[in-house]
């Protein structure tokens, strides 16, 4: 995805010619510069911009303007020479000297930066040294005027010789030119920071667009995967139970007798059905909590009966397999809130892979006990308020002394599908949806599961489940 506004090249930005005169002096710079002008020649000075807007001035308005301008028949001669002002061209370096139709004279100067016009500066009005009266045909240019108020005003105008004006022109120019330098390296520095800023941009909100184009994609290719897996699990499960149930009338003898070798036969088919079945499950299972459709149905729910029950369950496989398996748990331990078929789930997948990756001789254990657990102080809703204060839950640690997990692998062994890369591993089988199923479970119960420490060998997981159900009033 491409901007739309491609970026100013570093032609535009040191070449630009449509800046003015505003954007490099600042105002109160230029007025400086003025004023010690006029301090020095003692002649009113004005800046215009570009546009014709007044930019800067110092001195005081010609009064025999003022005057005149308050007389209807002299206001002509007051407009024509504001026109000759305005309409001054000077070129380059040279300016314009020109005497008004009040007999006024003025310097108009062109100014320039590197070629390019940023303005005009006005001189005057001035006299020189050597005008004597004011001419006659201001004293005819209106019957209202009064000579003697013409020859007070006329007085009080600046005088000034052409060398003094020609020193004024020249160092206007050269303070000019070191201000303008100054200020257009720092208008410069600004554009380019401002051009570095807008590619940064530019290039953020392409990477940005591309990593969203990405993530719909994959939230696409997920959702997909999970209706792939329910169907194709689903449609399994009709034909499987089909085959077990079918297995276990043919072991029943209810087509007939069936000899030994059979028998083993018809028993190893009924076994891997099983064992596809509850991998079928498990899909199922991942596939509803991946899309937030399982249904948990929570109650206050009795922890000490579910390890017993599992501890129950599992025992024929840990003695076939010469491993201890035990249970123990706090006395006066709280119920927590959870659904219990689910955690029963949870602590039967944990206990079956503790098991399985536990050599003979080894030891198994449930322990249960209460931990009061500090919120995050960073998260944000109902944790906002219970900001600070210790949350009670039962915490349910399943160790063994088995072949344990490596620190690298900890952190992955949660993913669907995800094995460990151990020869261990691939002798006792697996799917690597289980630990997966677990987290996915103890998450929806607003708990958290981890991977201990468990010297000197084994691995032992650690789970905590709420008391409570987390509320804004605890």
């Amino acid at each position: 995805m491409k901007s739309e506004r491609p970026a100013r090249s570093l032609n535009e930005l040191t070449l630009d010619s449509k800046f003015n005169i505003k954007e490099l002096i600042s105002q109160e710079s230029f007025d400086v510069l003025l004023r010690s002008l006029n301090e020095l020649f003692a002649v009113p000075l004005r800046v215009f911009s570009t546009d014709g807007g007044l930019f800067s001035e110092v001195g005081p308005a010609s009064q025999l303007q003022v005057y005149l301008g308050t007389l209807p028949g002299a206001r002509r001669v007051v407009r024509e020479t504001v026109e000759q002002v305005k309409s001054a061209a000077p070129e380059g370096d040279r300016d314009v000297r020109l005497i008004g139709e009040t007999s006024e004279r003025y310097a108009v100067i062109a100014l320039n930066y590197d070629g390019r016009p940023l303005g005009r500066a006005v001189v005057g009005p001035y006299l020189l040294p050597s005008d004597g009266m004011p001419p006659q045909s201001l004293a005819k240019c209106d019957p209202l005027v009064s000579t003697e108020r013409l020859e007070k005003v006329w007085a009080e105008l600046s005088r000034c010789d052409d060398a003094s004006i020609t020193r004024l022109v020249r160092h206007l120019r050269s303070m000019l030119g070191l201000i303008l330098f100054s200020g257009h390296r720092a208008l410069l520095a600004s554009n380019m920071h401002i051009a570095s800023v807008q590619e940064s941009f530019r290039e953020l909100s392409e990477k940005s667009a591309t990593l969203q184009t990405a993530y719909e994609r994959l939230k696409e290719l997920d959702r997909l995967k999970s209706n792939f897996l329910a169907t194709v699990s689903h449609e399994l499960r009709t034909p499987l139970t089909s085959i077990i149930g079918y297995s276990e009338m043919l072991v029943a003898g209810i087509a007939g007798d069936i000899n030994d070798e059979q028998r083993d036969f018809i028993g190893t088919i009924h076994d891997k059905g099983e064992q596809l079945l509850e991998l079928i499950k498990g899909l199922l299972d991942l596939t509803k909590l991946e899309s937030g459709t399982l249904n948990l149905h929570k109650l206050d729910t009795p922890i000490l009966p579910i390890l017993k029950d599992i501890v129950h369950t599992l025992t024929p496989t840990a003695r076939n397999k010469g491993v201890i398996l035990s249970a123990t748990g706090d006395a006066g331990l709280p119920t927590l809130w959870g659904d219990a078929a689910r955690l029963r789930q949870v602590f039967l997948n944990l206990t079956e892979n503790a098991i399985k990756f536990t050599p003979s001789g080894g030891h198994v254990t449930l322990s249960a006990q209460i931990a009061h657990v500090e919120l995050p102080t960073d998260e944000e809703g109902p944790a906002i308020v219970l900001r600070g204060v210790k949350r009670p839950m039962i915490e349910v640690r399943v160790a063994d002394t088995g072949i344990g997990i490596p620190e690298s692998e900890r952190a992955r062994v949660f993913d669907a599908f995800y094995q460990v890369d151990s020869s261990s591993t691939r002798e006792q089988g697996g799917t690597g949806l289980g630990l997966s199923i677990v987290k996915r479970l103890v998450d929806a119960h607003d708990g958290t599961v981890d991977i201990g420490e468990n010297d000197p060998r084994g691995a032992v997981f650690v789970v905590r489940i709420p008391c409570k159900r987390l509320s804004f009033f605890g």
